[in-house]
């Protein structure tokens, strides 16, 4: 990829950020690693805990991390792009990590400890911190997920939100039920061992909270891994402010907010008008918001065009679309945004459960470098969208059709996943004599009204209009 910005006048600036924000970051991680370290040397000449260092330190050292990766925020993605998988096993090197039960997680093996073992559970680092009190207190009332993190037969990590996560909880805010908070709980709790560089290398993961409307069976339901303006989040906003505090059986992140379970699809379309609003008014006006706002369909993806997107077909077919008219060209349009099954970008929940996965193995490794097809069925009758997913290290691209582009990955939903396309995806035409399967696919190129109907015609509802 590097070769191809070779000759670029931006391309030894873009170099530099690179290696100055790759310096920053490992830097960090060092740095936190180092402190908990050495809190497990001082652990018996010392009232403070190991989780206190880590918040401690990681509290004098985010801000200036967070300045450095909003001034080169633009580069983040083009040098994850250049660097492999060896740059996130460096993040989790030279650690006192927990032991392993079963298959050990992704890249070569740890160096050994330098100052032995940890030798407390994630349930028990929780529960003794200054900082994560309010949490603690939570988790006691759930007796077995208190075992579970308790227990060392199995490895899990924690996205514990401190203190100060929970002062940002509205004061009057409605009180949850018993079972809200425990989804709430479970939605910080992700099945499997994911230090700070398996987080990198992640796009999402499996958390103990089931979802119920995700596949033909309960899936797990998972969090998404950004890097942008705030460092690292989850699930695009609960930042992350402390990594790698390990225990007997995982390890915990600390966040800065609490992670809620995500509203459902058509509720995500509905808080971001700003660039959904269009969308919204035609899933609307075609009555499709209903339909696709049940609990009757198992998963599903969303390839949600952006406010933009419309704007590129041209103002003469949006005003026909959004009119008496061309409502249900619209209607058929808009079902062709819509797949069976969820598909994230590194993980397929197929309706099928026995084909559950395409991209992901049974212990949540990551996919092998590559480019994936699968044909998705959609709303729209015997059309199905192309599908192709690349891989390169934490760099993933999702195209449609082979034109349209996955600007937005992930969009966890409730029932399913959005994904924000660069361009609204047009249905091919059948090319050829009749019966061929031949089609032509639309590249984006300027299109006529007439050209678009003809595209849409085969599948509109006949009426009178």
């Amino acid at each position: 990829i590097e070769a191809n910005h070779r000759g670029q006048e931006l391309y030894g600036d873009a170099l530099k950020e690179k290696n100055e924000l790759l310096e920053s970051f490992k830097q960090h991680y060092e740095d936190v690693e180092d402190t908990t370290k050495s809190a497990w040397s001082d652990f018996y000449k010392s009232s403070k805990s190991v989780i206190d260092d880590a918040f401690d330190y990681a509290s004098e050292t985010a801000d200036g991390l967070k300045d450095k990766a909003y001034d080169t925020s633009s580069q983040v993605e083009s040098w994850l792009r250049t660097e492999g998988d060896d740059l996130y096993d460096s993040f989790d090197d030279h650690h006192d990590g927990p032991p392993h039960h079963g298959p050990p997680h992704h890249g070569g093996p740890h160096h050994p400890p330098h100052h032995g073992p940890p030798n407390q559970t994630v349930y028990q680092l929780i529960a003794e911190s200054k900082y994560t009190t309010k949490l603690a207190k939570l988790i006691n009332k759930y007796d077995d997920l208190a075992e579970t993190l308790n227990n060392t037969a199995a490895n899990y990590t924690v996205f514990a939100p401190t203190d100060k996560a929970f002062a940002k909880i509205p004061e009057h805010a409605p009180e949850p039920s018993k079972e809200e908070l425990e989804a709430v709980l479970k939605y910080h709790v992700v099945d499997g061992f994911y230090p700070a560089g398996r987080v990198l290398a992640s796009h999402t993961a499996p958390t103990l909270l089931k979802g119920e409307h995700l596949a033909g069976e309960p899936k797990p339901q998972r969090v998404a891994f950004k890097i942008g303006l705030n460092g690292l989040t989850v699930n695009f906003y609960s930042r992350i402010v402390a990594i790698n505090i390990f225990g007997t059986n995982g390890v915990i992140h600390g966040v800065d907010s609490l992670i809620i379970p995500p509203p459902k699809v058509v509720k995500i379309v509905d808080l971001f008008p700003g660039e959904f609003s269009t969308l919204e008014l035609g899933l609307t006006k075609t009555g499709l918001l209903d339909e696709v706002n049940s609990t009757d369909h198992a998963g599903g993806t969303l390839f949600a065009p952006s406010n933009f997107a419309f704007q590129k077909l041209g103002p003469k077919i949006n005003a026909f679309l959004f009119s008496q008219y061309g409502l249900k060209y619209l209607r058929a349009l808009l079902e062709y945004h819509f797949a069976a099954g969820t598909l994230y970008s590194d993980a397929y929940y197929k309706v099928d459960p026995s084909k559950n996965s395409l991209m992901h193995t049974e212990d949540g490794k990551l996919p092998p470098k590559g480019v994936f097809h699968l044909d998705m069925p959609t709303m729209l009758k015997d059309r199905s969208l192309s599908v192709d997913v690349a891989r390169f290290a934490r760099f993933i691209e999702i195209k449609i059709n082979g034109f349209s582009r996955v600007s937005v990955q992930d969009g966890i939903a409730q029932d399913g996943v959005v994904h924000v396309v660069s361009n609204v995806i047009v249905p091919p035409k059948n090319i050829g004599r009749p019966g061929s399967t031949e089609v032509d696919l639309w590249q984006g190129e300027e299109m006529t009204i007439e050209e678009f109907k003809e595209r849409l015609e085969p599948f509109v509802v006949k009426t009178d209009l």
